[in-house]
């Protein structure tokens, strides 16, 4: 029986998956939007959320609190800065899961865990995830550059001759 004992082993040793969810955390908060497989996605969504409250108390402790998670000190200004403002109203549920499908590899299913409310221009010019997920609809075309204007065409052997012959 399974009594008072949480998470997910994920067929890894406690090192490891410590390592990749830090790793996972750190990606989630600087790129706002990442895929990964379904287990891995449930429990970094527990992970982050804790994370982001942290973000939200702003106060010294937190921030070393978070720092043992996310390494990165780039991340933890966005996290005590821009992420904490954004989600200061908000009492959780900081990020959502989305269901991609299955991978053609080894068929695991697939997810894409986000932050909520996350700032489009974060996610990236050229996203190829957000593509291939076609939740974010077709992107604008873009404008037709005007043509270039057409090189006179060489004058025929023909046309030499005659002006050859007129003296010019």
């Amino acid at each position: 029986m399974k009594h008072r004992v949480a998470g997910r082993r994920l067929d890894r040793t406690t090192e490891h998956r410590i390592a990749m969810f830090r790793n996972q955390v750190t990606s989630l908060l600087r790129h706002e939007r990442i895929v990964t497989t379904t287990p891995k996605a449930k429990e970094l969504k527990r992970i982050a959320d804790k994370v982001i409250t942290l973000g939200k108390k702003g106060t010294a402790h937190a921030r070393r609190i978070a720092f043992r998670d996310v390494r990165d000190p780039e991340v933890i200004e966005k996290l005590f800065g821009p992420i904490a403002e954004r989600y200061a109203a908000r009492a959780g549920g900081y990020s959502r899961i989305i269901h991609k499908g299955k991978r053609h590899g080894d068929n695991a299913d697939m997810s894409i865990i986000e932050l909520v409310d996350r700032v489009t221009a974060a996610a990236g010019k050229g996203d190829a995830d957000e593509a291939k997920a076609g939740k974010a609809g077709k992107a604008p075309k873009a404008e037709k550059a005007p043509k270039a204007e057409k090189a006179p065409k060489a004058e025929k052997k023909s046309d030499k001759k005659a002006k050859k012959a007129k003296g010019e």
